[in-house]
Order: structure tokens, then C-alpha cells, then sequence
């Protein structure tokens, strides 16, 4: 097996600097790192991973090292892998392969590349790595105990492919545990992708319509942090109950295509395919920005955009211009790809604490009970939800009541009543 690549090796100290910071800021994980540096409870285990390649990430890979594991990596997304901490994974001595700028071919062969340590947990962020060993890797799954996912795309792709009878290894679906998705999802969201917006954009978002495709949990960071900036929002759905809290939470409601003439600002954050489509660009605002904080870049229709335009012109470092054929301009953010990567430094380190934490735990989990599950998508323990939360409240000087016994035990008298 390759040791690494990745796109510039001197690069590494510069890395070092970022991951050494980022460990400054994750309280949680460096605490976990510490406490099982002896014990090594995932010693024997070989990780695959297929994560985004950011500062923070590396905190995780070297805490899964330093806790007992061999650890390959590769990127999950090709644009999202920041070349300077990659540079200092690999001068760590981490099989890596990943780097900005990832053709498919590349993107996919990196994948392999961190297959090849023959992994017995797998811990992946979109379900690519775990598609792979069930399209082109088969040998692979019955050395394999368990595998987490990160992310809600991820997390629906697996749970289609157990429900189709597809799924041959048991996962847990991290991204369900409420210190992620509660946190990570709407605050490392909201704030990471305004951050994009904002480097990529440079524009002002206070008197601006900003339309957030989507109202899940994502999705409501996205409206919280649009809002606190000073925008109009509006909200589109396909749920119902959704649409219903989004109007409740006060913001506008409709349809994509009643907002597509509104909006100055558009980012969709869904999973799902053509949220934005050219019968939306055409009646769009001359000017109008549009982005995408879903995991896939296929929330916005980019060959419609690419139709209806003659010309595409890069502005600035993650802002394309397409010129329209009746002269409009619209503004493409990213490529069309996960704004808070491409166009900033992903979620802040605080918040990918939580993440990480439970990512961890998982790994740790699977190990203890893997062998003896099912191929299915498994829950984060809720007791293990509790006791992260509770240690980040910890780190923060935070402390929280607790019950009395007379408390205990009235929660578990049912007969009591009026």
C-alpha cells in the first residue's frame, strides 16, 4: 500500500499549526484521548476512514491512534480536504490520500487506498467508503465488526440499503445522536456556511431575502443564523410538519418556485436532488447567489445552469459567475458543493467536539458488540449521548441539576395521580 499522498508534503507545519489549535478548542475528545491512552480499548482495531480532511478531523485520527487503532484516511467530498493538515496527517505517519481539487477517479481511488489496511471498523461521512466495500470490496466485510456514519445523507443511504436487504455489516448511525445532530447540524451548520457565504461573497446579508432550502436541522441553523444577520427568510419544504414550525419559528413559508423570484440568497441543505432547478433560475433576481450546504452537489441542477448560460466566469476564489442568455447574472457559490468546506474551514472545533466524541464512542462500541449484531443501522446508546453532553457541560464550567431520590422514585410510580 502507498504510505500517503496528498498534495504537498511541506505544507505539513503549517497543518500542525491548525491541528494543534483545533485540540485547544476540543476539550471533550483531548479528554478521551487522555483517559484511554493507557487502556487502549481500540488496540487490534484497523480504521478505515472517509471523513473531510479538516483540522478538526485530525484531532479524531490522532486520538483514534493514540487510543489503540490503525487509522487509513481518505477524504469524503473533493473539494472539502484542507492540503496542510492532510501534509501533516501524512508526515505523522497516517496512510492518507486526499487532497483539494479530487477528480471522481481520484476521489474514488483514495477511497480504495484506505481500504487496503483490510479494516475491522469503518467510520465514513456520506456512505461512500461503505458503498465501496459493498460494490467493489466484498471481501473485505466479513473481517469487519461495525462502522459509524457521520452525516444525514450518509444516514439515509444506509438505512434504504437495509431495508433493501443490502446492508452486510452492522452501523451506527452517529449523525442520529442528539450531540450531533442537535449541534453539530444546526449550529456547525448555521454558522460554517454563513462563514462561506461571506468569504466566498463578500456581500452583506442584512436587508437581503435569503430563501434555505429545507427545514430540517440543518436547515434551521441555516434560517437562525440568515435571520440573526438581518435577513428576510424564507423557508421551502416538502414536509409538512416542517413547514408548519418553520412558519411557526417566524419565517416565511412557499414554494421554491414563488421563492425563486424573491430570493437575493439562496442555500439548500436537503439531501435531495434538483431543490434547485433552471425553471427556478429563470425567474430568479438579476444577481442573484446561489449555494448548497447538502452533502452532495446535487441540490442545485448545475447542467440547467450551465444551458441557460453563455458564459462562466470565476470572480472570485469560490464565486462563479454564469451569464444568462437574456443577460442576468446568477452567482454559483462553491461549484455547487458544501459551501461551509469549499469556501471556509468546515464547523468550528468546539462544536465537532460533540461530533467527534460520539465518534469515538462508536468506534469503541462496535468493537465491544459489533461481532454480535445483525446487518442493520444501529442507535447511538442514549447513554452514551448523556455522559458526552455532560462532560462538554463539564469543560465549560457548566453544572445541572440532579434528582433526589424522592424525585427517582416518583418517576417510576405510575399509580400516583392527582
Amino acid at each position: 500500500m502507498t504510505d500517503y499522498k496528498v498534495k504537498d508534503i511541506g505544507l505539513a507545519e503549517e497543518g500542525r499549526k491548525l491541528i494543534d489549535y483545533a485540540e485547544q478548542h476540543m476539550p471533550v475528545l483531548m479528554h478521551l484521548r487522555e483517559k484511554y491512552a493507557r487502556t487502549k480499548p481500540l488496540k487490534g482495531m484497523r480504521i478505515s476512514g472517509c471523513l473531510h480532511v479538516t483540522k478538526e478531523t485530525a484531532v479524531l485520527v490522532e486520538t483514534l491512534r493514540a487510543v489503540g487503532a490503525e487509522v487509513a484516511w481518505s477524504g469524503c467530498n473533493p473539494l472539502s480536504t484542507n492540503d496542510k493538515v492532510a501534509a501533516a496527517l501524512a508526515a505523522n505517519d497516517v496512510p492518507i490520500f486526499a487532497w483539494h481539487g479530487l477528480d471522481t477517479d481520484d476521489y474514488y481511488w483514495c477511497i480504495e487506498q484506505a481500504l487496503n489496511i483490510e479494516p475491522t471498523l469503518t467510520l465514513d461521512d456520506g456512505a461512500d467508503l461503505i458503498f465501496t466495500i459493498h460494490n467493489k470490496r466484498k471481501e473485505l466485510i466479513e473481517g469487519l465488526y461495525g462502522g459509524s456514519e457521520e452525516t444525514t445523507t450518509g444516514v439515509i443511504r444506509i438505512r434504504a440499503m437495509a431495508e433493501d436487504g443490502a446492508l452486510k455489516y452492522p452501523i451506527m448511525a452517529v449523525n442520529d445522536a442528539n450531540t450531533k445532530h442537535m449541534f453539530d447540524n444546526v449550529y456547525g451548520t448555521g454558522q460554517s456556511s454563513f462563514d462561506g457565504v461571506l468569504r466566498a461573497s463578500a456581500i452583506l446579508i442584512a436587508g437581503k431575502t435569503a430563501v434555505i432550502g429545507g427545514y430540517g436541522y440543518c436547515g434551521r441553523g441555516l434560517a437562525m443564523r440568515a435571520k440573526g444577520l438581518g435577513a428576510d427568510v424564507i423557508v421551502t419544504e416538502v414536509d409538512p410538519v416542517r413547514a408548519l414550525q418553520a412558519r411557526m419559528d417566524g419565517y416565511r413559508v412557499m414554494p421554491m418556485n414563488e421563492a425563486a423570484k424573491e430570493g437575493d440568497l439562496f442555500i439548500t441543505a436537503t439531501g435531495m436532488k434538483d431543490v434547485i432547478t433552471g425553471e427556478h433560475m429563470k425567474v430568479m433576481k438579476d444577481g442573484a447567489i446561489i449555494g448548497n450546504a447538502g452533502h452532495y452537489d446535487v441540490e442545485i441542477n448545475k447542467p440547467d445552469l450551465e444551458k441557460l448560460s453563455t458564459s462562466k466566469d470565476r470572480v472570485r476564489p469560490a464565486l462563479d459567475e454564469f451569464k444568462l442568455k437574456d443577460g442576468r447574472s446568477i452567482f454559483l457559490l462553491g461549484d455547487g458543493r458544501l459551501v461551509n468546506l469549499v469556501a471556509a474551514e468546515g464547523h468550528p472545533s468546539e462544536v465537532m467536539d460533540l461530533s467527534f466524541a460520539g465518534q469515538l464512542n462508536a468506534m469503541m462500541w462496535m468493537k465491544e458488540h459489533g461481532q454480535n449484531l445483525d446487518p442493520d443501522v444501529y442507535e447511538f446508546p442514549e447513554e452514551l449521548d448523556k455522559k458526552t453532553a455532560l462532560m462538554k457541560l463539564e469543560t465549560m464550567g457548566i453544572s445541572i441539576d440532579k434528582w433526589t431520590k424522592e424525585q427517582a422514585r416518583y418517576a417510576r410510580a405510575y399509580a400516583e395521580g392527582t
